[in-house]
């Protein structure tokens, strides 16, 4: 088998069978995957930067105090200096009034130097983050997640993808797992990642399933899958005996249980890993290709290609 990643071959026997219990999924690996991806993008940035003379540019706005957000602000500055991109935080305290976030967003549009703009979510709860996303100028909405670029998903116009979403459809893609005609189900109706990963795989000609918390026979509607989505936030939430044999398991939860040293994804990965012919570990799976397709989408607005 090709390690459809970089391109090597793999032994398959060796590296995706258990030896005591047969046959395991393929481990779709996002950590190489958007290593990969980032050395695709460091080689455009350079070559934008000469032939423009641009550098792209992702300023982060931050409201409030959460450590969380800080701490994924800092990953996503480390990232871009892994590929030469510039990056910079724009805050604002926790008591920030509407008028104050939608006018700093105002100014990162007017500002010539800022390529791609990302307001960290979540803003604190007295203020309408759907309003200051919209402020946030299609041509720099590179975290995908406002309305006008939501509705261009929708519509088939040129927008920016949600990153979480775009990285698992660039996951099937590159380990060549087919998608049009396929049967596909969505555990979680989220608006960054349930509802657009939904539209990106009916857009592919998939056959999509969106399933939630008060979907009755959640287990009968999981087991039709040959890609199965779990974005629902509960911790192993989904066993191997709810999955149809050779699906296609990609795991965007990320869950912190009290008493696990490690945190889980909303798919119990032991049993699933048996059933499955495809699953992402958690961590190392989706986690590491959101970060490469903001990366990506900021050298998009960059370059201008957005639909080109």
């Amino acid at each position: 088998m090709t390690d459809h990643v970089t391109g090597c071959r793999l032994d398959t026997h060796k590296n995706d069978r258990d030896k005591d219990h047969g046959a395991t999924a393929v481990l779709l690996d996002g950590t190489a995957t958007a290593r990969a991806i980032r050395t695709e993008i460091t080689e455009r940035v350079a070559k934008v930067k000469q032939t423009k003379g641009v550098t792209p540019h992702l300023a982060a706005v931050l409201i409030g105090a959460d450590p969380a957000s800080e701490t994924y602000v800092s990953m996503k500055q480390k990232a871009c200096g892994w590929v030469g991109m510039h990056s910079s935080v724009h805050r604002l305290g926790e008591g920030a009034s509407q008028a104050e976030a939608e006018e700093l967003v105002a100014k990162l549009n007017r500002d010539p130097h800022v390529t791609g703009i990302l307001v960290q979510h979540p803003v604190p709860h007295h203020l309408h983050e759907p309003g200051i996303l919209d402020c946030v100028s299609p041509a720099k909405d590179i975290d995908g997640i406002s309305r006008m670029s939501l509705g261009g998903l929708i519509n088939g116009e040129p927008a920016f993808p949600s990153c979480t979403p775009a990285g698992i459809i660039e996951l099937l893609d590159r380990y060549q797992i087919p998608i049009a005609g396929k049967k596909a189900v969505v555990v979680g109706r989220s608006i960054i990642l349930g509802k657009p990963v939904a539209m990106m795989l009916l857009n592919r000609n998939a056959t999509v399933t969106i399933c939630h918390s008060r979907t009755a026979n959640l287990a009968e509607e999981i087991r039709e899958a040959d890609i199965l989505v779990a974005a629902v936030g509960r911790p192993e939430l989904i066993t191997g005996g709810m999955i149809k044999p050779g699906a296609a398991v990609l795991d965007a939860g990320y869950n912190r249980v009290p008493g696990r040293s490690t945190d889980v994804g909303d798919v119990e990965f032991e049993s699933a890993r048996r059933v499955a012919a495809y699953i992402t570990p958690v961590p190392g799976g989706v986690g590491p290709m959101t970060i490469a397709m903001l990366l990506r989408n900021t050298l998009i607005a960059a370059e201008g290609s957005l639909g080109a």
